[in-house]
Protein backbone atom coordinates (compact mmCIF):
# COMPACT_ATOMS: atom_id res chain seq x y z
CA UNK A 1 0.00 0.00 0.00
CA UNK A 2 2.91 2.74 0.87
CA UNK A 3 4.22 1.74 -2.30
CA UNK A 4 1.05 2.31 -4.64
CA UNK A 5 1.06 6.33 -2.27
CA UNK A 6 4.53 6.79 -3.20
CA UNK A 7 4.10 5.78 -6.85
CA UNK A 8 0.95 8.07 -7.27
CA UNK A 9 2.67 10.86 -5.23
CA UNK A 10 5.76 10.48 -7.60
CA UNK A 11 2.97 10.77 -10.65
CA UNK A 12 1.46 13.81 -9.33
CA UNK A 13 4.19 15.75 -8.70
CA UNK A 14 5.83 14.51 -12.46
CA UNK A 15 2.99 15.85 -13.79
CA UNK A 16 2.75 19.10 -11.64
CA UNK A 17 6.41 19.70 -12.98
CA UNK A 18 5.39 19.26 -16.35
CA UNK A 19 2.47 22.17 -15.91
CA UNK A 20 5.11 24.33 -14.58
CA UNK A 21 7.50 23.81 -16.94
CA UNK A 22 4.37 24.19 -19.68
CA UNK A 23 3.50 27.65 -18.15
CA UNK A 24 6.55 28.81 -17.01
CA UNK A 25 5.75 31.39 -13.96
CA UNK A 26 9.31 32.89 -13.65
CA UNK A 27 11.04 33.72 -16.77
CA UNK A 28 13.96 36.06 -17.28
CA UNK A 29 14.98 38.15 -20.90
CA UNK A 30 18.86 39.37 -21.20
CA UNK A 31 19.19 42.15 -23.55
CA UNK A 32 22.56 43.99 -25.00
CA UNK A 33 23.71 45.87 -27.62
CA UNK A 34 26.04 44.40 -30.14
CA UNK A 35 29.53 44.24 -29.49
CA UNK A 36 32.48 46.74 -30.67
CA UNK A 37 31.74 47.42 -34.60
CA UNK A 38 34.74 47.61 -37.25
CA UNK A 39 34.12 51.38 -38.69
CA UNK A 40 37.61 51.15 -40.28
CA UNK A 41 35.83 49.18 -43.48
CA UNK A 42 33.51 50.34 -46.29
CA UNK A 43 31.08 48.38 -44.43
CA UNK A 44 29.23 51.02 -42.69
CA UNK A 45 26.08 50.20 -43.23
CA UNK A 46 26.32 46.91 -41.74
CA UNK A 47 30.04 46.36 -40.57
CA UNK A 48 31.24 43.16 -39.30
CA UNK A 49 33.05 42.99 -35.33
CA UNK A 50 36.33 44.52 -34.67
CA UNK A 51 38.67 41.64 -32.36
CA UNK A 52 37.39 43.34 -29.36
CA UNK A 53 34.06 42.82 -30.32
CA UNK A 54 34.72 39.35 -30.73
CA UNK A 55 36.47 39.01 -27.90
CA UNK A 56 33.50 40.78 -26.23
CA UNK A 57 31.01 38.47 -27.69
CA UNK A 58 33.07 35.61 -26.56
CA UNK A 59 32.85 36.98 -22.97
CA UNK A 60 29.04 37.32 -22.94
CA UNK A 61 28.77 33.37 -23.77
CA UNK A 62 31.01 32.90 -20.51
CA UNK A 63 28.57 34.95 -18.60
CA UNK A 64 25.59 33.05 -19.85
CA UNK A 65 27.02 29.94 -19.67
CA UNK A 66 25.28 28.77 -16.56
CA UNK A 67 21.77 29.71 -17.93
CA UNK A 68 19.40 27.55 -20.08
CA UNK A 69 18.02 29.64 -22.76
CA UNK A 70 15.29 28.95 -24.51
CA UNK A 71 16.11 31.42 -27.70
CA UNK A 72 18.54 33.72 -28.86
CA UNK A 73 17.58 36.63 -30.90
CA UNK A 74 19.29 39.23 -32.80
CA UNK A 75 18.17 41.74 -35.24
CA UNK A 76 19.08 41.20 -39.54
CA UNK A 77 23.17 42.91 -39.19
CA UNK A 78 26.03 41.35 -39.09
CA UNK A 79 27.61 43.09 -35.79
CA UNK A 80 23.78 41.99 -33.53
CA UNK A 81 24.40 38.19 -35.32
CA UNK A 82 27.97 38.12 -34.83
CA UNK A 83 27.48 39.20 -30.89
CA UNK A 84 25.05 36.52 -30.37
CA UNK A 85 26.78 33.75 -31.74
CA UNK A 86 29.16 32.27 -29.58
CA UNK A 87 25.90 32.27 -27.23
CA UNK A 88 23.72 30.28 -29.50
CA UNK A 89 26.23 27.77 -29.94
CA UNK A 90 26.74 26.88 -27.07
CA UNK A 91 23.63 26.63 -26.25
CA UNK A 92 22.68 24.38 -29.31
CA UNK A 93 20.33 27.40 -30.73
CA UNK A 94 19.61 29.01 -33.57
CA UNK A 95 19.38 32.47 -34.28
CA UNK A 96 15.84 34.00 -34.65
CA UNK A 97 16.01 37.18 -36.47
CA UNK A 98 13.63 39.93 -35.31
CA UNK A 99 12.67 43.21 -36.75
CA UNK A 100 13.79 46.25 -34.50
CA UNK A 101 11.24 48.41 -35.77
CA UNK A 102 8.09 47.47 -33.94
CA UNK A 103 9.51 46.92 -30.20
CA UNK A 104 6.11 47.42 -28.56
CA UNK A 105 5.40 43.62 -30.75
CA UNK A 106 8.26 42.43 -29.99
CA UNK A 107 8.34 43.11 -26.56
CA UNK A 108 4.71 41.33 -26.23
CA UNK A 109 6.03 38.39 -27.96
CA UNK A 110 8.42 37.66 -25.85
CA UNK A 111 6.18 38.78 -22.74
CA UNK A 112 3.93 36.20 -24.34
CA UNK A 113 6.52 33.30 -24.96
CA UNK A 114 7.32 33.23 -21.03
CA UNK A 115 10.93 31.98 -22.12
CA UNK A 116 14.41 32.33 -21.22
CA UNK A 117 16.14 34.46 -23.85
CA UNK A 118 18.81 36.50 -25.27
CA UNK A 119 17.96 39.25 -27.40
CA UNK A 120 21.12 41.30 -29.30
CA UNK A 121 20.05 45.29 -29.97
CA UNK A 122 21.49 48.37 -30.68
CA UNK A 123 21.83 51.03 -28.50
CA UNK A 124 19.17 53.08 -29.59
CA UNK A 125 16.71 49.92 -29.10
CA UNK A 126 18.13 47.73 -26.31
CA UNK A 127 16.84 50.44 -23.73
CA UNK A 128 14.13 51.21 -25.06
CA UNK A 129 12.76 47.20 -25.38
CA UNK A 130 14.24 46.99 -21.58
CA UNK A 131 11.74 49.68 -20.85
CA UNK A 132 9.10 48.41 -22.94
CA UNK A 133 9.48 44.95 -21.37
CA UNK A 134 9.60 46.70 -17.70
CA UNK A 135 6.46 49.26 -18.09
CA UNK A 136 9.32 52.10 -17.59
CA UNK A 137 10.52 54.96 -19.59
CA UNK A 138 13.46 53.80 -20.83
CA UNK A 139 15.25 55.21 -23.91
CA UNK A 140 18.34 55.08 -26.36
CA UNK A 141 21.80 55.28 -24.86
CA UNK A 142 25.25 56.73 -25.90
CA UNK A 143 27.09 55.21 -29.04
CA UNK A 144 30.66 54.16 -27.17
CA UNK A 145 28.57 52.00 -24.41
CA UNK A 146 29.18 48.31 -25.20
CA UNK A 147 28.92 47.08 -21.87
CA UNK A 148 25.53 46.91 -20.24
CA UNK A 149 23.78 43.57 -20.10
CA UNK A 150 19.87 44.60 -18.73
CA UNK A 151 18.05 41.21 -17.16
CA UNK A 152 14.62 41.30 -16.96
CA UNK A 153 13.25 39.23 -14.80
CA UNK A 154 9.47 38.56 -15.10
CA UNK A 155 7.15 36.66 -12.10
CA UNK A 156 3.13 36.95 -13.35
CA UNK A 157 2.94 40.69 -13.72
CA UNK A 158 5.65 41.59 -11.52
CA UNK A 159 8.94 42.84 -13.95
CA UNK A 160 12.14 43.59 -12.12
CA UNK A 161 15.21 45.18 -13.96
CA UNK A 162 18.61 44.87 -13.54
CA UNK A 163 21.82 46.16 -15.51
CA UNK A 164 24.48 44.66 -15.24
CA UNK A 165 28.16 46.32 -15.94
CA UNK A 166 30.50 43.70 -17.62
CA UNK A 167 34.08 43.88 -16.54
CA UNK A 168 35.49 42.99 -19.80
CA UNK A 169 38.47 44.35 -20.69
CA UNK A 170 39.81 44.03 -24.39
CA UNK A 171 43.15 41.97 -25.10
CA UNK A 172 44.72 43.86 -27.97
CA UNK A 173 45.76 41.88 -30.89
CA UNK A 174 49.47 40.66 -31.24
CA UNK A 175 48.81 40.83 -35.30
Amino acid sequence: MTKKIIFLALIILSFQSCKTIKNKEVFTIYLVRHAEKDLSTDEFGDPDLTSCGRQRSEQLRNFLSDVKLDAVYSTDYIRTKKTAQPTASSQGLKIQEYKDNDLIAFSKTLIDAKQDVLVVGHSNTTGVLAGLLTEKEMGAFDLDIYDRIYQVIIYKKKRRLQIFHSAFECKDSIF
